[in-house]
């Protein structure tokens, strides 16, 4: 794999991860680089960074970026803004073809950008700028396709970028954590429908991280260092009734008090705190397994499925030995003409409610093997 960083009209990263060489050629007359690499666009400045007001009833912080209300909304596949440039329309992508490419989002919830100064509303709620990063990671310059169709060496290159990609904002100052994560489905919330991810710089630990440690540290208090994530997963394949698929080096289970109607943990059998941390037998067997699991939530309703899926890797700096690197697959879909929306409990108090039972969940899963 050959890893190529450019720069974009306003200043803004671009790196290509290239599978084959010439990947980015394409012609174009664009007078440097490597044929169809220039960013040919006049682009207005860059935003200014959000801004983080704490809620101090809950703990929590809040970012406020009413510059994303202007993004691109679901636009034609003619003007799809992750598809390749081509001699006649520019896009993100400078590049005529690429392979997987990651740049950073022009409309972010989090930037390194000078934004408004530390300060406070009232005296409960302090403000500071929303420092950090936000990036977006198309997986493939096919627009009509999806993650599910990719290749399992495509995913082992996607993979690669998220490992360097995790690595490289780990380093940036105030990165508290980083989430790698795809939406898939207008149904989620989806506002370009070209195959793509995005990865969250957060400039704080997000209320679940902190939820994860804190139930890690008591564990481990209580059992002399035992890591809890290992231990439950340990549990679940003794158990094996909610196993969907698993292979020498991962398992896909549903949680035992799974939130959504079918939601899937797919772990490492060795505790790691992040993606870099994976050694390349572990890289190698993770794609053949999710993509198994990707086209069992496509065939249990026969039509694509609306899902969420969000990497938890270990914070930058604290926690990082109570940690357990994996993926939550989940979707808001319950039956093939049913969603399962957050409504009262879900949203004002945080207690789900699930349709499904778990156990129902995942043999539904392993029915729908390929």
């Amino acid at each position: 794999m050959r890893r190529r960083e450019i720069r974009l009209a306003d200043g803004r990263e671009l790196v290509y991860f290239d599978e084959r060489e010439g990947a980015g050629a394409g012609g174009g007359g664009d007078g440097g680089g490597e044929r169809g690499e220039v960013d040919r666009r006049g682009l207005p400045p860059l935003p200014a960074a959000s801004e983080l007001r704490y809620d101090a009833l809950v703990d929590e912080w809040v970012a406020v970026a009413a510059h994303r209300q202007t993004r691109i909304f679901l636009p034609s596949a003619e003007e799809c803004p992750l598809c390749p440039s081509t001699p006649t329309h520019s896009t993100e992508i400078p590049a005529y073809d690429y392979d997987v490419a990651v740049f950073e989002n022009r409309f972010p919830s989090f930037s390194s950008r000078e934004g408004e100064p530390a300060g406070e509303l009232t005296p409960f709620t302090p403000t500071r700028p929303g420092v950090g990063r936000c990036e977006v990671v198309c997986f493939t310059a096919d627009h009509n396709t999806s993650f599910a169709s990719l290749s399992p060496r495509r995913v082992r290159t996607v993979l690669e970028a998220l490992a360097d990609r995790t690595t490289a904002l780990s380093a940036l100052p105030g990165v508290e954590q980083v989430f790698p994560f795809e939406n898939r489905g207008e149904e989620i919330g989806v506002t370009l429908q070209h195959p793509h991810g995005q990865i969250y710089a957060y400039p704080f630990l997000p209320p679940r991280t902190r939820a994860l440690l804190a139930a890690a540290g008591r564990h481990a208090e209580r059992t002399g260092g035992r890591n809890l994530y290992a231990d439950v997963l340990a549990a679940e394949r003794t158990a094996g009734d909610r196993v969907v698929a698993a292979n020498e080096h991962w398992t896909a289970y549903v949680p035992a008090a799974a939130r959504w109607p079918f939601e899937v943990h797919l772990a490492p059998h060795r505790a790691v705190p992040d993606i870099p941390a994976l050694d390349e037998a572990e890289r190698d067997a993770f794609g053949p397994l999710y993509l198994d699991l990707l086209g069992r939530f496509d065939r249990l309703f026969d039509m694509p499925m609306p899902y969420i899926s969000a990497w938890h890797q270990a914070p930058v700096r604290e926690g990082r030995e109570r940690s357990h690197l994996h993926l939550r697959l989940f979707s808001i879909r319950r039956a093939a003409d049913k969603l399962k929306y957050l409504a009262g409990s879900e949203s004002a108090m945080g207690v789900f409610v699930n349709d499904i039972r778990p156990e129902q969940a995942a043999e539904r899963l392993r029915q729908a093997a390929g």
